[in-house]
């Protein structure tokens, strides 16, 4: 098995339930269990030892200490056929919560075992079984057209073809490669719509400076080489290998001791370390020889901008400044603010309609033969799979020095194309072909121009009451045995009585005049049809959003807030109740789901939160397990709300004691504590978190402050790294009531109070009157959804509504934005599809 810090000897078994690794060399692995009499370097495990998860009384928990692994085959997404040491020889098994592990093998047995694995069905495995080379792969999938046409980002196209072309995480020689987009680092502002600023993404990066380019050329065709060995190339380095991995990533553990280990157990020389941005790119662009380009992580990670574990790196020979953080170009106050402006140069408009010529260069037809002669692009000869056939070396000191050279040097991709990449869409260009197609549109590619369209969820002259909805969900799985006639997805609501639709959505029609589609679940005009929660919730508690959960499957709904302190769940298809889940001692007030729907997380005002299992079988969810994987201390309030990662193993949670705590999914362990607490907050009445894909926190909090010796409510938005560096502040004028953090975008549904004479309206609710010392007055309530860019909280787009919120959600593929409303409405607010 294959890791960052090491290569693992062991011994692979597939059963039909689990794969297993079982690490053999290890020196624990031949101890003896005296009381057994047996001694494991010689025991044999057979698929009948697994089914019950032991190995004749060891458990997987008694090999902890050992390198073992266990893989559920249930989890398992994909299996992707890797190289090792440019050997067509490993298999690199991915997980639905985006683990993954590398495996190499004997290169007889790599295809076979991979070919059983696709064969057996898995409920979550992305078969590929006639797609045998990654060049097929690419063409079957549609991640190119995709990218084309602006439906998938710049970042996440990269990270596709890096993947496919066998780069990997777990492998240093062979990490993701992302290229230098910048050449300014020196100006005290950026301009991204400035052409100037960007590097000439259809040159390697050795010959960016014109200069060399003379040099670089004329080194090739007079190079010889008296042994017939080698044969000609522009660069004796290359611009990927785990030295430059372990140099851009020397502040973060585990890679500042494979450098330590690399040096020969000491820090290399100052001068030659990552230690500042500007002068890395300058360094490149004044020497010929140095090929480096960029890792993922300079797109989305500033931790590894900083010296956290203050390591003393020493100091510089120029000028004697030690080597702390890495210095930032002068446009960049923060890491934060640098990877956040880098990040938009990768998806700017200038490199998105360069990306292409990059793509060539390392993964497409520049790579390799006569056009990587024209591109300057070639290497040495080692790098390049098939330049040496490892297996034909008998010699074990000559193979082993061999293989040493090609992971210590670096190995060029495997390659994906043979013919040009197509350029990429403009933005532009790109709606206008999606309006044209009748396929829908990216709320954020159009966040300036959006329209709401509404439909009425409540018949207000048939219903006696008024009956909101709540909840709103479209399951990330689509199950056909919910799916309305001619309509493409189950579009899950709940009321404020607990009564629950199964609705038909479609996220676009091109007969229809609003370009989406609804479809009210028949069941709901009925009182005898409907479907509900059959359990009174606790009349003391406002149900919201906060306190359901649904499946991805839409199996099962999770839901709290009941009288008996249980957490309930529903089964979708029987229509009832199939749990009962008493372990809170109080009200559970807030539920999350993870993205895999393996893990259900609650909180409650017994101040604790607990972590659930879900049960699933051959890729359905059935139940939830009737005790909590784990129990969750450290709040002295209740719990307001939750939220779970399984892909970044954290679980986070708000409460009124003014605190977010951040616990390890996996271990229960505590981890952090973001405390809001000061000296003007006598007390919280909400804290209300979100958790989104790029790592940051969304924290809203409602406090009540003592001004002038008055009581006054407080409302503030914060966001925070995971690590629990604040990123930005703002706040608020008025109260959020439910909120989305989507990717780079900040969505917040505002609940804006209108004060006016109380003109006697007895239909009116009583909650909707405030006492004051001379009048009542009735508040008249209306909202706002804002739309936010997450680093600066910039509000970049609202709409005015005409009721007040009670939820949102955002549609999968992020088109349409649904907002339930007070008055029974659901607002639907898209892209405006008019050309202009």
């Amino acid at each position: 098995m294959i890791t960052v810090t090491k290569v693992i000897k062991g011994r692979f078994e597939l059963t039909n339930k689990y794969i297993y690794f079982f690490d053999t060399f290890s020196p624990f692995y031949y101890l003896e269990e005296i009381n057994n009499g047996y001694d494991l370097s010689y025991f044999e495990y057979h698929s009948s030892h697994h089914n019950n998860n032991s190995l004749s009384g060891y458990t997987c928990h008694d090999f902890d200490i050992l390198n073992d692994v266990k893989i559920p085959l249930v989890q398992l997404k994909e299996v992707q056929l890797r190289r090792y040491n440019l050997r067509r020889s490993a298999l690199e098994f991915f997980l639905i919560n985006e683990s993954s592990y590398l495996i190499n093998f004997d290169k007889t047995i790599r295809n076979k075992i991979y070919s059983k694995v696709v064969s057996m069905k898995l409920p979550y495995l992305q078969s590929n079984s006639s797609f045998r080379t990654p060049s097929d792969l690419l063409k079957a999938s549609d991640y190119t057209h995709r990218w084309v046409n602006h439906e998938m980002s710049n970042f996440e196209y990269l990270m596709k073809l890096n993947s496919i072309a066998g780069r990997s995480y777990n492998d240093l020689s062979q990490y993701p490669i992302f290229p230098w987009i910048l050449k300014d680092f020196t100006s005290d502002t950026i301009d991204l719509n400035d052409e100037n600023v960007y590097r000439d993404l259809s040159k390697p990066i050795g010959v960016q400076n014109k200069k060399f380019e003379v040099y670089v050329r004329e080194k090739y065709e007079s190079f010889e080489d008296p042994t017939g060995t080698m044969q000609p190339f522009h660069y004796g380095t290359h611009y990927s290998n785990s030295a430059n991995v372990m140099h851009y990533l020397i502040r973060l553990e585990p890679f500042t001791t494979l450098h330590i280990q690399l040096q020969s157990d000491k820090f290399d020389v100052a001068d030659r370390q990552f230690y500042s941005i500007p002068s890395s790119w300058k360094i490149l662009y004044e020497n010929p020889t140095d090929a480096k380009e960029l890792i993922p992580e300079f797109f989305y990670l500033p931790e590894f901008l900083l010296n956290m574990n203050n390591f003393d790196f020493g100091e510089l020979q120029s000028n004697k400044d030690r080597v702390n953080d890495v210095s930032l170009p002068k446009w960049a106050k923060s890491p934060e603010q640098f990877v956040y402006l880098h990040r938009k140069a990768l998806e700017s408009e200038y490199v998105s309609s360069h990306m292409h010529e990059w793509i060539d260069l390392i993964f497409g037809y520049k790579q390799q033969g006569v056009e990587a002669e024209k591109a300057l692009n070639v290497f040495m000869y080692y790098s390049y799979e098939g330049a040496i056939d490892v297996d034909a070396i008998t010699d074990p000191v000559a193979r082993n020095a061999t293989e040493g050279m090609i992971s210590n040097f670096g190995q060029i991709p495997i390659q994906l194309l043979k013919e040009p990449h197509p350029k990429r869409k403009s933005l532009q260009q790109s709606i206008k072909d999606k309006i044209v197609q009748g396929k829908p549109i990216v709320l954020w590619d159009q966040i300036k121009n959006l329209k709401a369209y509404y439909v009425d969820f409540c018949d207000v002259k048939r219903d006696e009451v008024i009956d909101p909805v709540i909840y709103i969900n479209i399951p990330r799985n689509q199950i056909k045995s919910f799916i309305q006639q001619g309509l493409s997805e189950p579009l899950i609501t709940i009321c404020q009585s607990g009564v629950i639709g199964v609705n038909g959505w479609q996220a676009y029609e091109r007969s229809a005049a609003n370009l989406f589609s609804f479809e009210k679940d028949p069941s709901l005009l009925y009182n005898r049809t409907k479907k509900s929660i059959a359990t009174q919730f606790d009349p003391n508690f406002e149900l919201n959003s906060r306190v359901f959960v649904l499946t991805n499957d839409s199996k099962l709904l999770v839901s709290g807030a009941h009288w008996d302190n249980s957490l309930r769940v529903f089964s979708l298809s029987k229509n009832r109740n199939i749990a009962h889940l008493f372990q809170h001692s109080d009200i559970v007030t807030t539920l999350a789901i993870d993205y895999t729907s393996s893990y259900v997380v609650s909180g409650s005002k017994d101040c604790l939160c607990m972590i659930w299992k879900v049960v699933q079988e051959y890729g359905n969810c059935v139940n939830v397990e009737p005790s909590p994987f784990h129990v969750l201390y450290g709040h002295s309030d209740w719990v307001t709300a939750v939220d779970i990662s399984n892909e970044l193993d954290i679980v986070i949670s708000g409460s009124k004691d003014g605190t977010v705590n951040i616990h390890s999914l996996q271990s229960g362990c505590y981890v952090k504590t973001l405390n809001f607490n000061n000296s003007d907050i006598i007390s919280f009445n909400s804290v209300n978190i979100k958790l989104n894909n790029e790592r940051h926190i969304l924290i809203y909090t409602d406090s009540v402050i003592m001004k002038s010796s008055t009581r006054k409510n407080k409302y503030e938005i914060f966001v925070y790294s995971i690590n629990g560096q604040l990123i930005s502040y703002e706040k608020l004028s008025c109260r959020v009531q439910d909120m989305i953090f989507q990717d780079k975008y900040c969505i917040l549904g505002l609940l804006i109070n209108h004060k006016s004479l109380n003109t006697g309206n007895n239909s009116l609710n009583s909650s909707n009157f405030e006492d004051n010392a001379d009048t009542k007055k009735f508040i008249d309530k209306t909202s706002k959804i804002v739309f936010k860019d997450y680093f600066d909280l910039n509000t970049m787009h609202s709409i005015r509504l005409k009721a007040a919120i009670t939820c949102i959600n955002l549609t999968r593929d992020e088109s349409h934005l649904l907002v339930g409303l007070s008055d029974g409405k659901l607002i639907v607010i898209t892209g405006d599809r008019s050309i202009k």
